[in-house]
């Protein structure tokens, strides 16, 4: 997620309320998808999942030219990455639906005799960022189709025409399977404060799903239509003195350079006990990391960072590689360098270096032993990305289960890379470019966000004897 300070819209969402420009097109808009949800709500399982399918196929087949035109326009990440990106939100999340029930009885509990029963919630509103435009656009389709559930979205006003050519791909889909005139709709022209606000507030849209800066979520959460919304990442990742340092290393190195560093779930702070430093470092270099010297903190920071305490990387800088960050400062490493690796010391938590950091730059904080190594991570949450995210590499089931149960985070990994893992590609979790940060961020969900979030479940229940209390 983009914090509020940089270049999402968040910020703009505050002001007059938007009725003071309501916009008759907004209201035919929703009046359109109202009505073609109410048809394909009854459409069976097999039709939906058969949709979902084709969709996700077209969206996969274009994926390098999507990834090309994300890049092109946004400024933001690289190619291969949103290729890889672009795939994940169509082939892996439409496998993780397809087969699943989505309507009618969904489960019969034989002891209690209540059943559940599924029913859409309507039309759902998806805000998109800047970051993942293409990926987060189908994504929120599959899902929101999978639930029988209208969807109209907004694409970033720096995306505006690759959203157009995805939403285009997607609507040749739906028109070769007969779908309802307006199931999925966008904005088509840049978005603006004044159409946001109103369909976060429209009668007709039953729900908002809402990816991006601070602002956006916080709109979201005060419209008084339900939302789900994300957090701003800033995951601690505790390198402890029994992990294998070269996988360690290599996932470090994989997940925070991964389309140039802007997922939020990835390594953006190395907590590295003191004992095994050393020969962290080397396996951090051996992988493609640059470890900056001493003297040569102060100069990347000044360069690379914006100025004061709640600074984060300058927007110029935002997604952009690990040699144009060293070229920024005016530092030279030989070789192929993928990430930047910042030491830092106990004090500089409350800094930019203690902060998300939307690049392939991370900070490295060194610590004597477990409790220190405990208290640095919850410090580093406290300061940026309560909910989101933590990160341990260990052979200890004692210390990652203390781990998991003390960390303020939606997401616990495991000796697992913090992007990929988040994402589902390389863990258990149910793939998703919307994550929840519960109560700790701010949000209505610890959940990688899926299709059973945006279906009611109703509840049938049969009288039973009432319970005597004793005499």
């Amino acid at each position: 997620m983009l914090p509020s300070t940089q270049c999402d819209t968040a910020p703009r969402l505050a002001g007059r309320d938007p009725t003071d420009d309501h916009d008759p097109a907004v209201d035919a808009l929703v009046s359109r998808a109202v009505a073609a949800q109410r048809s394909f709500a009854t459409w069976p399982e097999a039709q939906v999942d058969a949709l979902l399918h084709d969709i996700a196929k077209c969206i996969a087949e274009h994926a390098e030219e999507l990834a090309v035109a994300t890049v092109a326009e946004t400024g933001f990440g690289n190619v291969p990455d949103k290729i890889l990106k672009n795939r994940l939100a169509s082939q892996m999340v439409y496998q993780s639906l397809a087969g699943k029930p989505a309507t009618g009885l969904l489960r019969m509990d034989a002891e209690t005799g209540i059943a559940d029963f599924a029913s859409p919630v309507g039309v759902v509103f998806g805000v998109l960022p800047k970051t993942n435009p293409v990926a987060t656009f189908v994504f929120k389709v599959l899902i929101a189709l999978k639930a029988r559930n209208a969807v109209i979205l907004s694409c970033h006003r720096d995306a505006q025409r690759v959203g157009q050519r995805t939403g285009d791909l997607i609507t040749a889909v739906l028109k070769q399977h007969a779908t309802p005139a307006g199931l999925v709709q966008w904005n088509q022209r840049r978005a603006d404060r004044r159409t946001t606000l109103q369909l976060m507030r429209h009668p007709d849209v039953a729900f908002i799903l809402a990816t991006g800066a601070a602002g956006v979520v916080r709109a979201a959460y005060s419209s008084g239509t339900p939302a789900i919304g994300v957090g701003a990442g800033n995951a601690p990742t505790w390198v402890c003195a029994d992990a294998d340092l070269d996988q360690v290393a290599q996932a470090v190195v994989a997940s925070k350079s991964f389309d140039n560093g802007i997922m939020c779930a990835s390594e953006h702070n190395l907590v590295v006990d003191g004992a095994i430093r050393p020969a962290f470092l080397e396996a951090l270099e051996w992988h493609g990391a640059a470890v900056l010297r001493e003297y040569e903190i102060d100069r990347f920071v000044a360069a690379v960072f914006e100025s004061g305490d709640d600074a984060h990387v300058r927007s110029e800088l935002l997604g952009q590689s690990a040699p144009r960050l060293l070229e920024a400062a005016g530092l030279n490493r030989a070789g192929a360098v993928r990430l930047v690796v910042v030491p830092a010391r106990r004090h500089q938590i409350t800094g930019p270096l203690g902060r998300e950091k939307l690049a392939p730059v991370t900070s490295l904080f060194t610590v004597d032993g477990d409790e220190e190594g405990f208290a640095i991570c919850h410090s580093l949450l406290a300061n940026e990305g309560a909910g989101h995210t933590a990160i341990i590499h260990s052979a200890d089931s004692e210390r990652i289960a203390r781990f998991g149960r003390e960390m303020p985070a939606s997401r616990i990994l495991v000796n697992a890379p913090g992007a990929q893992g988040t994402l589902g590609m390389e863990s258990g979790l149910p793939p998703s470019l919307t994550v929840g940060c519960g109560t700790f961020g701010g949000t209505s969900t610890t959940d990688n966000v899926t299709f059973t979030h945006l279906l009611n479940i109703k509840r049938l229940a049969y009288r039973t004897l009432p319970v005597r209390a004793a005499a």
